[in-house]
């Protein structure tokens, strides 16, 4: 049977009055790294802050034992 690891990282956004930015370029970075490891997105959302906007992102990984 296989078995799985897991792994979250959370991203905090930036600007209260702006929405809640999101670094893309360094996101994707780090979401790169993750993949050079091993790693598989499996999930992604946003935690809310105010009146729609994001105050984090949590992303949620899986890779083989």
């Amino acid at each position: 049977m296989e078995q799985w690891e897991y792994k979250t990282l959370k991203f905090f956004t930036k600007g209260f009055f702006s929405g809640g930015t999101l670094d893309i370029k360094e996101f994707e970075k780090d979401l790169n790294v993750m993949g050079s490891n091993g790693w598989e997105l499996i999930s992604c959302f946003d935690t809310n802050q105010h009146q729609g906007s994001s105050k984090e992102v949590i992303c949620v990984f899986k890779r083989k034992k």
